[in-house]
């Protein structure tokens, strides 16, 4: 009976979460200090019991995925408002937000980040920033671009300004000595560079990508795989089985840092082939390591036995980038696009029936395990990013 309905539910373009292992809720104590933490930060929370889930249409069709990414954007702005901060989780979730109000034709979403901005002075969080902290500054320079106003990018331009003279953001003991040690970096910071040369035009920005771009590359970026491990300490690290340890959410992040560095980059920016090369190297390496069941990528990318449940934070963030790259013509729609519905069906069956994104791995910096309900700001920020790039897409097609 149980099989019947699940096939009436796929047969119908429903969306349907994947059943759960008991590895799934097997969490450890360090994990829970993880989580416990992020809940203290007002960022998410891990219920035990979220109750039911939406059933929503998860088709490639623009009026089904804007209701989709409508429920889900409501429901976090209305919980998250009142928290807002500077860190790097705040920030995935505004630059979601920021791709929400055109996608969705809805101005309050831009328009809350407006007010966030205003809050905050349009300063970033840190006056010497690592990437984490210049992230914000994707957002400040997003409405800047938009509509033109000098003051909401002269902190974050002062704070990079400084980083060019030389001034050093600090570096764990155990890291390389470079600006953007780990790989989350690359999305963190790069696109706040592109989008300040292109509010500028000054080069200087885009030289300071490909500087440190390629250092981070020449360290952490496997040749063979084409897959970045999250810093310099997973190198030589492996999984029970003898496999490297490649964090779904760590090449989300670079795959999508990818696409937003080079949305900014100008058509005769010297390195543009070699970036592009890069982003088609990853997107072709993901592909056979989507879950064929659930459409979405394990928190370990080549381990789904111990991490059997799908991860919607990294899930997001790789299909965000996929779909980009099918919609600026550096994939090829025939050899991504079923990719990309697979994996919005998956997404989409992660709501539950109030809003809330579920499946969402705690902060931290390798997989871990997380409840089913788990849900974190900058997981919906990336589901918010995947939906605008899904729903241009399907609009294309109907057209």
């Amino acid at each position: 009976m149980q099989n019947s309905c699940l096939r009436l539910l796929l047969a119908l373009g429903l969306a349907v979460a994947a059943p759960y292992s008991a590895k799934s809720q097997s969490i450890t104590l360090q994990e829970q200090k993880g989580i416990d933490y992020d809940i203290a930060q007002h960022e998410g929370d891990a219920p035990a019991n979220s109750g039911p889930l939406a059933h929503l249409s998860g088709v490639l069709h623009p009026r089904a995925i804007r209701i989709a990414m409508r429920k889900v954007a409501n429901w976090e702005l209305a919980r998250s408002q009142p928290y807002f901060r500077r860190t790097w989780t705040w920030a995935t979730l505004y630059a979601g937000f920021m791709a929400a109000s055109p996608a969705l034709h809805d101005p309050k979403y831009g328009n809350a980040m407006e007010a966030m901005g205003r809050q905050f002075h349009w300063q970033l969080r840190s006056a010497v920033p690592i990437a984490d902290d210049q992230a914000i500054g994707q957002t400040y320079l997003q409405l800047d671009l938009r509509h033109t106003a000098p003051e909401r990018i002269a902190g974050t331009r002062t704070a990079l300004d400084q980083l060019l003279e030389g001034w050093n953001a600090p570096i764990p003991e155990s890291q390389a000595k470079i600006p953007w040690w780990w790989c989350d970096a690359l999305f963190m910071a790069p696109p706040v560079w592109s989008r300040m040369y292109a509010a500028t035009h000054d080069p200087k920005y885009l030289a300071y990508i490909d500087r440190h771009w390629w250092q981070t590359s020449g360290l952490l970026y496997d040749p063979a795989r084409h897959l970045y491990f999250r810093d310099q300490t997973y190198l030589h690290k492996t999984d029970p089985r003898g496999n490297p340890i490649f964090w779904s959410r760590g090449n989300g992040w670079v795959l999508a840092g990818l696409a937003r560095t080079l949305e900014y980059m100008p058509s005769n920016e010297p390195d543009l082939a070699h970036y592009q090369s890069q982003f088609r190297q990853m997107a072709a390496a993901v592909v056979p390591l989507q879950d064929s069941k659930s459409g979405l990528w394990h928190s370990d990318l080549l381990d789904p036995e111990d991490y059997p449940p799908p991860e919607t934070s990294g899930s997001a963030l790789i299909t965000f980038a996929l779909a980009w790259g099918v919609n600026h013509g550096l994939l090829s729609p025939a050899g991504y696009q079923p990719v990309i519905a697979k994996a919005w069906r998956g997404l989409v069956g992660q709501i539950y029936a109030d809003g809330r994104l579920g499946n969402i791995q705690q902060t931290g910096a390798a997989p871990a395990h997380y409840l089913p309900g788990s849900s974190y700001n900058y997981g919906v920020g990336a589901f918010l990013l995947a939906g605008a790039q899904v729903e241009r897409l399907a609009e294309h097609q109907r057209r």
